[in-house]
Order: structure tokens, then sequence, then C-alpha cells
């Protein structure tokens, strides 16, 4: 029998007699529907009561990292972050820890965080850390970005209709040149090559990416390369950049766009697949900056509109940003399913971890903070007109 002072809520133990929270903290999540240790599925339940001091001390990060250690669940992440998201918490709560994070603001303000030295960051911390994991949360393309889900009613039907959507807005034709930036598993890779009879030549600066990319598009004209995109030469018909612009850095958006003018024909078309960000930001979110994507920046509509203009030309701009929410509660259901199999290698601190790096983008999207672009571009000496594909 249950000690008198525990009682359950929503499947986890409480202890009344803790310290209740901070008002401000009080007054901010109820803004957004949400109370420490309620009976609601997307309600905080605190089993330490240093999470509230981490919270006011260091904002997201604290938040994410108490989560990691077990200090607070949750029976409902991604609604929790969607309601605190839609609400504007992170925003208000920054304004008690700025003054503590002053000194990662103007690392992001002062440094180049993206420069050439430092490419290479991401892909061994986040997509190096093991193909296994990848391969039991994505689907058989090995798709990591966000599915089309119109007339889609499972993850991978809808990861072939963002790939052959993307063919279909390149308007790719046998024998073309197509270049890929950031070529992830060589999911792309393969369908345009198979289905559309181009040559593809891709890059990414994952060495793990690299070696399952070409096992899995062997014998097809593609070619792969361990390679920063400021390296790359050539002369290509078409360009695709997917889930990959985000670890650009807005320092270095100008010879981003450069160097894809430079490479695309005249008559090219250039399609660019990224996460966007509701406004504009000069950081990025601390936890996912620490644990996930290392030197990661969204940009905002204001910042691809302005370095876009006199280099190329928007002839067709896409957003379903909702498809995004759905995609990563299906790789969340995926990598549950198949915790059991990676639990000895991985341990319960990285399952915490990956549960909240999914579910909260999953709240991100969701809130509509996150949006997800397609971004069709040309050059101005492109003829005729473009025909947008939905």
């Amino acid at each position: 029998m249950l000690d008198d002072k525990l009682v359950t809520e929503g499947g986890f133990q409480q202890d009344p007699t803790q310290p209740a929270p901070p008002r401000v903290l009080l007054e901010l999540v109820a803004q957004a529907g949400v109370r420490f240790n309620g009976d609601s599925p997307w309600d905080i339940q605190v089993h330490d009561e240093t999470v509230y001091r981490r919270i006011l001390t260091q904002g997201s990060l604290g938040f994410g990292e108490a989560y990691m250690e077990g200090l607070w669940d949750c029976h409902d992440l991604a609604e929790l972050f969607h309601r605190l998201l839609r609400a504007d918490i992170d925003e208000k709560l920054g304004g008690w820890v700025r003054i503590r994070l002053l000194g990662e603001i103007l690392r992001h303000r002062l440094f180049n965080l993206q420069s050439t030295s430092r490419a290479f960051q991401v892909g061994e911390q986040h997509y190096d850390i093991g193909n296994d994991v990848f391969e039991a949360m994505l689907d058989p393309t090995m798709s990591y970005s966000c599915g089309y889900w119109h007339q889609a009613d499972n993850l991978e039907q809808a990861q072939l209709n963002k790939l052959d959507l993307i063919c279909r807005k390149l308007e790719l034709r046998p024998g073309e040149r197509l270049l890929e930036i950031g070529c992830g598993w060589g999911g792309l890779a393969q369908h345009a090559a198979s289905h559309y009879g181009v040559e593809v030549v891709g890059v990414t600066v994952s060495r793990e990416q690299l070696q399952l990319a070409q096992q899995r598009c062997s014998g097809l004209p593609v070619r792969f390369e361990l390679m920063d995109y400021r390296e790359l030469d050539g002369r290509f018909d078409k360009i695709v950049s997917v889930g990959m612009f985000e670890h650009v850095g807005a320092k270095n958006y100008p010879a981003y766009f450069d160097t894809a003018s430079r490479l695309l024909g005249d008559e090219g078309l250039f399609l660019l697949h990224t996460i966007g960000s509701h406004k504009t930001f000069t950081t990025v979110d601390p936890w996912i900056d620490r644990y996930i994507f290392p030197n990661g920046k969204l940009p905002s509509a204001r910042e691809l509109a302005d370095v876009l203009e006199g280099r190329f030309l928007i002839e067709d701009w896409h957003n379903f940003g909702p498809d995004y929410d759905r995609t990563l509660t299906a790789w969340w259901a995926r990598f549950e399913h198949a915790w059991p199999g990676l639990e000895a290698k991985y341990g319960e601190r990285f399952h915490r971890m990956w549960k909240y790096y999914l579910l909260s983008c999953a709240g991100f999207f969701r809130s509509r903070q996150g949006q997800l672009w397609q971004l069709v571009l040309s050059k101005r000496g492109r003829s005729g007109t473009y025909r947008s594909v939905r």
C-alpha cells in the first residue's frame, strides 16, 4: 500500500509535501494551459525540486538536461511543447535567463560557428552516432527529413511522396547531372537515378552516411564524396539540398548561394528543402545546440529573401510544416519499438535524450513556430515559365 503522502497522477507518483514551484513559473506555464504535477497528459510531473531552479537559471538547457536525468516526466511531451511554444513561453522565459546565457548569445553573434574548420562537427556528433539508430527509426528509404503526407497513410509512402515531389519540381530529365548538397544515406540519389535516369553527385560531412550511401547506390550512376559544400566544383543541370541548410549558418548564407550559383547551369533549377523559423532569431535553442545539432541555425523567411535577392529568383515557395509533426511522431514510434534491441548499446540517458529531441521537435512544428519550406530557385537568365508542382 502506498504511503499516504504519495498520490498518483497520470501514472507518476508525486509527493505533495514538496515545495511549490516559484510563482513566476506557475504563472508562465499557466498561460499555456500547463501545470506542474497536474493530471493532464501534457502536465509536468516533477520528481526533484531542483528542476525549478534549473529552469529559472538555465532556461531550455536546464529543462532538457533535467529531463535526461529523470528529474521530471510527462506523458505527452509533444503536446507539452506544442502548448508551451504556441504561447511563446520560451521567449517569455528568456528574459529571466538572458544575462546568464550572455556568453552563448555572444558566441553566436561574434563567431562563425559553421566555418570550414567546423563543418564536420555535426557529422561527428550527430550523424555518426550509429547507423543502427537511424535504420531503426527511419523508413526504408532512410529519409531523415520531413515526409510529404498528402495522399499518404504511412511513413514510407510519405517519404516516397517527398522524394518524387522533389524530382518533379526539379523537372529532372534522363542524362542530366544532379548535385545533392547533403546527401544523407543516399535515398534521394537512389530514387532520382533509378526513376529519372540522372547522374548524381552527392556530398556529406558524415563518414557513416557516406559508407551506407555508397552501399545502397552500388551499380547506379551515383558518386558520393566526404566534402564540405564550399569545396565543390563542376557544372550541374540541377541542384538539390534537403535538410542540410540548417547547418550552414547566417554568416555563410552568401557563400552557400554563391557556390550554388557558380555550380548551376544557366537553365538549371535549384531546390532547397529546409526547416524554417516563424521569425528571425540570432541564436538557437541551447539544448538542441549542445546535444543534437551543434552549430545549427534555422533561417527565417526574411533572412532567405534578403540573401536570395540578386542571386536567385524564387520560382516557388511551398510550406508543409505541419507534416513534420506527423513525421517526427512516426520516427519516435519506430525508435521506441526498436529500443529493446538498442538499449544495451546506448543506455537510458540516450533513450531519454532521443525521446526529448523527437517529441519536443514535434511540438515545435505543431505550434507553427517551425516551418518546412521547399523553395525552387533559378537564375535570371533561365528561359520559359516555371510551373509549380504540388
